[in-house]
């Protein structure tokens, strides 16, 4: 008979001593200075999709808020959540799904986010040149100091596995975390939910990590063929 167990882990809120670094370490100082400031800055991360964009906007709002007022807004924000409180920080996640009044807002508040002392923190899918956005508002989010968010190498990857499997109490060998890597989904995100998943199957079944268990964890995610394009 199968054990149930209720999953009691920790779940960890995002912060920037909990993000993988890799080659985003500039990036990272850039954050902890912003989110300390009370002064106008305006930067742009984008990246691809699994790259951490969503993990840095929200480590860098619970930082910021420990010394100035900080709004984060995601999922296709309205006009009206739009505010600008002097000295505060701003962020705003996936700019280019914005609607037009949004990004009237948003292009409004750019013109007085240097007055007002305001940071501004804005996130998308991809370089300023490319985002359909307004002509103005793209402009302006143009003239902000722009980050690419690096994605890991697998080796960075196989790193980060080992350690959530190490803080998970779960014992996983290299030979798993290496198929995991030539097997999973290329993002940190669905490698971590597939490595969440063996660990509470494992907990139910009294088990160890096996790769049949993780074969079985694997076929839970639509897998991406061989063939196919990773997800931008």
């Amino acid at each position: 008979m199968t054990q149930l167990l209720l999953d009691l882990q920790p779940t960890q809120a995002p912060s920037l001593d909990n993000f993988i670094v890799g080659e985003n370490q500039e990036l990272l100082a850039r954050l902890r200075t912003l989110a300390a400031s009370g002064c106008f800055d305006a930067l742009y991360l984008w990246g691809r999709e699994g790259c951490g964009k969503s993990h840095l906007l929200a480590a860098t709002a619970a930082l910021a808020l420990r010394r100035r007022p900080a709004l984060l807004l995601a999922d296709a924000p309205r006009a009206e959540d739009f505010t600008a409180p002097p000295g505060g920080l701003l962020i705003v996640d996936a700019v280019d799904s914005l609607d037009d009044a949004a990004q009237i807002a948003l292009f409004r508040i750019f013109n007085t986010a240097r007055l007002l002392g305001l940071g501004l923190l804005l996130a998308g899918s991809a370089p300023p040149l490319k985002l359909q956005l307004r002509e103005d508002l793209r402009t302006r989010i143009g003239q902000a100091l722009i980050y690419e968010v690096k994605t890991l190498n697998d080796e960075q990857k196989a790193a980060a596995l080992r350690r959530h499997a190490l803080e998970r109490g779960l014992k996983v060998d290299d030979g798993l975390v290496r198929y995991l890597l030539s097997h999973g989904r290329r993002d940190l995100p669905s490698l971590l939910a597939v490595l969440d998943h063996l660990d509470r199957t494992t907990l139910e079944r009294q088990r160890h990590a096996t790769l049949p268990l993780l074969k079985e964890a694997l076929q839970l995610q639509l897998v991406p063929d061989d063939n196919e394009p990773d997800p931008v």
